[in-house]
């Protein structure tokens, strides 16, 4: 217990690297921003490489550093396992703890298959009748901005939803040269900008909507199809030897589909990293009988709203700064026209999180919601792989 007697929840992470920061800041942040009804307690951080995993300890404040993520899922001490790992580690990690009767919150994608995505879903139901819940990392849900979108498509501000406009656009990968990493093997990232970065905006525009993606229409490319193999780098699937200078790439550098939502809406999505010039733009538009949305990333804390029964004269989009004490999560933070940044949606994943928890209730978006997006992600690559066939998407059991 705190001073408080507020209880406390101990937090074990395995992956230390990018997610494994952002997350490390946002359990770190969580109570002192927001009243969290449990407080989190970084017990330990899981990575193989002691050395660097204690230096990201020491920088965060976790407690421990642990080299084997079975003991770290093994500590008394260890209430919830945070899994910021590669894909290909989801699974296992995540059906373990829950097994052990840990809450769980896993990086998206949930899976690198279908078939671990259901095994890992029905393991959180199975956990769930027992109290233990589980949460799938779709951290954008919780940019303030977004989440108001939702509120204004749930409150039928839009009517009848016509069109879905989705990108998630960058370019760090564009140079030919640049080397090769997990996330360019399909074997440990499942897919390349499908799954990276093309699940976010399956799950957001499902999300906003409050509708669900029933089919597919879909290209997939790789521009560059080999890459440098920095020294540093190692099991790589399809090389010849460590001293090869090249290595395979082999995951889509692009993805391109059209779909279909359930009330009707049609839709375009792109998801590509060789967009030059575009860092982490995520572009979501919204077209219905009565008004539409707009929103990119680069521009969080905006939303775009237009009202079509205006009079037309004066009719155009508004441009809505979302930092009002009344808009979502924000009260929390700055006064109002004091922006939040990346950072926070993560502080504001991990308040939800311990909300549900102390409330007895399970988190959004569960793992049947990441289990629902990886069908999504195996049905656009089954229709490229049939020359863009119309590939229809499993309905939830």
């Amino acid at each position: 217990m705190t001073v408080d007697d507020t209880p406390t929840l101990g937090i074990g992470m395995v992956g230390y690297a990018f997610m494994g920061a952002a997350h490390s800041q946002a359990w770190r942040n969580a109570p002192s921003f927001f009243d969290v009804p449990i407080v989190p307690r970084l017990v330990a951080l899981g990575g193989r490489n002691r050395e660097a995993a204690g230096d990201v300890a020491r920088r965060f404040g976790w407690e421990s550093v642990e080299t084997d993520w079975r003991k770290l899922v093994a500590r008394d001490d260890v209430g919830l396992v945070d899994v910021c790992t590669p894909g290909n580690t989801h699974a296992e990690i995540a059906i373990a703890a829950l097994e052990a009767g840990k809450h769980v919150l896993c990086e998206k994608p949930l899976a690198n298959t279908v078939a671990e995505a259901e095994a890992m879903a029905e393991a959180a139901a199975k956990a769930a009748e027992s109290g233990v819940r589980s949460l799938v990392g779709f951290t954008y849900r919780r940019v303030p901005a977004i989440a108001l979108a939702r509120q204004l498509v749930a409150e039928g501000r839009l009517g009848q939803l016509h069109h879905v406009r989705a990108q998630y656009l960058q370019d760090w990968i564009a140079d030919p040269d640049a080397p090769l990493s997990w996330r360019l093997e399909k074997d440990k990232a499942g897919s390349g900008a499908l799954g990276d970065i093309g699940a976010h905006i399956i799950d957001l525009t499902q999300y906003i909507t409050g509708e669900r993606i029933t089919g597919v229409s879909a290209i997939l490319e790789t521009f560059v199809k080999e890459r440098p193999i920095p020294e540093s780098f190692t099991g790589l699937a399809g090389a010849a030897s460590a001293d090869a200078a090249k290595g395979p790439v082999t995951v889509d550098d692009t993805a391109l589909f059209l779909a279909r939502f359930t009330g009707g809406a049609v839709a375009s999505f792109e998801a590509t990293r060789f967009a030059t010039g575009r860092k982490n733009a995520i572009r979501i538009e919204i077209n219905g009988a009565k008004g539409s949305l707009a929103f990119d990333f680069e521009d969080m804390n905006v939303l775009q709203v237009f009202d079509n029964t205006e009079d037309p004269r004066v009719a155009g989009f508004k441009r809505v700064l979302v930092t009002e004490p009344s808009h979502p999560y924000v009260s929390a933070w700055w006064p109002a026209g004091h922006g939040l940044g990346y950072e926070h949606a993560f502080t504001h994943q991990a308040v939800d999180l311990l909300t549900a928890i102390a409330e007895g209730r399970d988190p959004e978006p569960s793992f049947a919601d990441g289990l629902n997006v990886q069908r999504i992600l195996a049905a656009v690559e089954d229709s490229a792989a049939a020359g863009s066939a119309w590939t229809e998407v499993p309905a939830p059991a």
